[in-house]
Formats: C-alpha cells, structure tokens, sequence
C-alpha cells in the first residue's frame, strides 16, 4: 500500500469540505481532499463546475452561489483526489480509500469528515416499488445530467428541499400532477416558539414564502396534510393513495417522489467508536463534538450537515471553525477565539431559522414507523416492520441484536436505509427513548470495496 501525510485531510467536497480545505490553505497548512465523486460540490453543489448556464438558471440563485466557493477551492492549492471511496478512519488520522482500483493510505494531523446529509427514509407501503425515488435523488440526476421525468410527477412528502424541486422542475417545463404535503396541523403549533428567531433570518423565511407563493400560482395540485399514504401498484407505480381531511384520495402516478426531510450521513463517525446521541428535534444520530466540532480528543473533526443538518452556508461556516481548530492544535494559529469570531457570528445567523423547519417540518410518526407490518423496513434484506417489532417481543432490545434475529442492516448499506426506522421502531415497541435502543454498530469497509482493489 502506498502511504503519504497531510496536515489536514478532508473527506468530501461540498459546502463544508471545501470551506474547510480553503481556509486550511489559506493558514498555509497541507490539505488532501478526498472525495466519491469526480468532481467538487458535494450534493448541494453538484456539478457546479460544469452546469451549462440554462441549467443553473433553472437551480436557481442558491445553487449558482456555490461557484465562487468551487473557485476559491480550485485556487487553494488544495490536492483533490476526486473518485476516491473512503472506506476507513481511524481516530488517530489514519484513512483508507480505494482509488483509481488501487489501495491507498494517507495519514493527517487531524482529519475533518464532511460527508454531509442523506434522505431520510420514507417507508410506507409501495415505497420500494419501481417507479418510487426520493425527491433528493431525483434532483441530483437535474444537476449531474439535466435528466428529468418524461411523464407527470407526484411529489409526496414536506421540507424545504420538496418544494424547492418542485419549483425546478416548473421552471424546467417538468409537468407535475400533484404536491401532496404531509406538514401536520401541529407542526405549525410547535414552530410557534420559533417564530421570532425565524423572522430575524428573515431573508430565509422569504425564501420559503417565495416558493410556496410559486407552487400556488402554477395550478399545480397542492394537497395540504395528507396521512395514511400509501403507493399503490404491483409490479410498479400505479397511483398514490392518501387522506386528506378525512376524505380518502387516489391520485394515478407513473412516478412518485417522496421525501420528509435530510438526516446526518454520520456512517464514517459512527465507524470510529465516537460517542454519538440521539437528535430529538431532528430525529437523527448525530456526533457529539466540542464548539469546533471535534470528536473528543481525537485527530477528528466533523463539519456541515454530517455533525447534524445546519444548510449550505452553515456548513461552510463550520468548515472553517474546524479548519482553524486544528490549525490551532498545530501550533500555526495562536489567536483561534479572534479569527474564529466573525465565523461563529455567520454560523448563528444561518442556523437562526434551523429550530422553526426542524419543528415545522418534523415528520410524522406513522411516516417513520411503519403502521403496516408488511411494509419493508430493510430494502438490502427485504426485513418488514412487523417481523422487527417481532424481535422485540422475542427479547431484542436494539438494532444490533436484528442483525442475529433476521439480517436486519446486514447488507450492502450497512443500515444507511434502515437504521433510524429500525431504532424508532424497537423503541416504540419497547417504550422508551430512541437514545436508550442505540444504533446500529458500523464497522468498516465502511462502503462496499472489491477484494481486488484492496489488494491491488
């Protein structure tokens, strides 16, 4: 294996990453940048080097902001190693990575892990059906490629991210059949305390306003809190069936887009043994780090939605926080509170708005758990929500104990699909606090590697 340093590696390329290798350049430190992708961006950005300009008309203003982000990183110096399929951390900077079919080891003074956020999963019934994606993945094939539905959409689910696809794909000429919205009623109620904060990230707020304002003008059909969803079909997407104010609906689909939210993909954080918590108002594991976003007294850092979901902007911001951090523990800053100030004070300007979606848009619990047990909680092992909430009547007490019971979280996503909806579910069972169930152990090879390339 071949083995070189850095002073900083980082893991990813979007908002976060790149801040973070920016401002590690800028201290003068060396900085490697790992990323899966060939080229930066992350999911927020993808593609923004090579957007054709229509393309980013249609993404809109906050999706083209990234470029001069992209520019400054291109410009750092930083040594970016794009395709390259991280594998393995460990807490003293050790990371392994597959690249180009060769083995690689590189060692960094401190390592940040910025790989941002995943859809959570929506499992009702028919959701594994073809012709069923998330919103997220969908809105990564407009960025990669341009790619869009050729039929009618109905796009199920709430949170920023769906209305903002929706808007996109107007904007594209997409035809969509439906916004069928899950917001609870009670969702408004507990965004309430929230309101004022809300209101000081105002520019945030009208964002939103802009988007829901859009929606309503287009003649697009907007189903408000819908429940009891289910997609309906037998070998593929037929139609979407829901309840909306009591009234039981049918809507025929040949595509659904679902969606209710982004969680942490906290799969490399979890791998190391770190302490992590659960997030009740996200609904999530999270890692727990100090104010800069270390792990412990480790090499490690974790910035952006990977430490817990915060936005584009905030990501950045606690790139930098992380960068500087370790800078500091390198001895080559000596005044990290002054340098750190102005960061921290954009960090709570861009989060301000975070407890109002978080409380506003929480998703509902009969969207999270499984009210049917033939619904598939684990897709890799095709395991149902009835024969988990079976294990638990058995003596299962956790996600881990599933994996003995019935190859729950065993297969090639190691419970990225499933973890939180196994978690949620064990502790609904059982009576207490997702925090007490605990989450599935990860171990490496983090992602899936050919035996040929380890070797190689």
């Amino acid at each position: 294996m071949n083995e070189d340093r850095a002073d900083i590696v980082v893991i990813g390329s979007g908002p976060a990453g790149m801040a973070a290798a920016c401002e590690a350049r800028t201290l003068g430190l060396s900085v490697v940048v790992l990323d899966e992708q060939q080229a930066v961006g992350g999911q927020i950005y993808r593609s923004i080097d090579t957007a054709p300009a229509d393309r980013v008309e249609i993404l809109g203003a906050d999706y083209a902001a990234g470029q001069a982000l992209a520019d400054g990183f291109r410009s750092s110096g930083a040594d970016y190693r794009g395709g390259a399929t991280v594998w393995n951390v460990t807490t003293d900077g050790v990371v392994d990575y597959i690249i180009g079919k060769q083995s690689k080891t590189i060692s960094g003074r401190h390592v940040v892990l910025a790989s941002g956020a995943m859809e959570r999963p929506f499992p009702i019934a028919g959701w594994t059906l073809p012709g069923v994606m998330g919103a997220g993945a969908a809105q990564i094939l407009l960025k990669s490629t341009g790619a869009v539905p050729k039929g009618p959409a109905v796009l199920v689910g709430c949170g920023p991210l769906l209305y903002l696809l929706a808007w996109q794909y107007l904007r594209a000429g997409v035809a969509i059949s439906a916004v069928v919205d899950t917001t609870e009623s009670a969702g408004y109620f507990r965004a309430l305390p929230h309101l004022v904060p809300a209101i000081l990230g105002w520019s945030d707020l009208l964002k939103g306003v802009k988007l829901l304002t859009a929606l309503r003008r287009s003649g697009v059909a907007f189903y408000s809190r819908a429940r009891d969803l289910a997609v309906l079909g037998e070998t593929a997407v037929e139609g979407l069936s829901f309840v909306q104010r009591g009234t039981s609906k049918s809507l025929a689909a040949g595509l659904v887009l679902l969606h209710q939210g982004v969680v942490p993909n906290a799969q490399l954080s979890l791998s190391t043994g770190a302490k992590h918590r659960w997030n009740a108002a996200q609904l999530c594991w999270e890692p727990v780090t100090d104010q800069w976003g270390r792990l412990g007294a480790s090499a490690l850092y974790v910035a952006g939605d990977s430490r817990g979901i915060v936005g584009a902007l905030a990501s950045a911001a606690q790139g930098r926080l992380a960068a500087l951090s370790a800078a500091a523990e390198q001895g080559v800053v000596s005044d990290l509170a002054r340098r750190a100030l102005p960061l921290q004070q954009q960090l709570a300007r861009h989060t301000r708005i975070r407890p109002f979606l978080d409380a506003l848009y929480r998703p509902s619990l009969q969207n999270r758990i499984p009210l049917k047990d033939d619904v598939l909680v684990c897709r890799c092992e095709e395991v149902t929500a009835g024969q988990i909430r079976g294990y638990v009547k058995l003596g299962c007490l956790g996600p881990n104990q599933t994996k003995s019971f019935g190859r729950s979280g065993m297969g090639p996503c190691q419970g990225r699909l499933c973890g939180l909806t196994v978690t949620e579910i064990i502790a609904r069972e059982r009576g207490v606090e997702p925090g007490e169930v605990g989450h599935y152990r990860i171990r490496p090879p983090v992602k899936p590697i050919l035996l040929g390339d380890l070797v190689g």
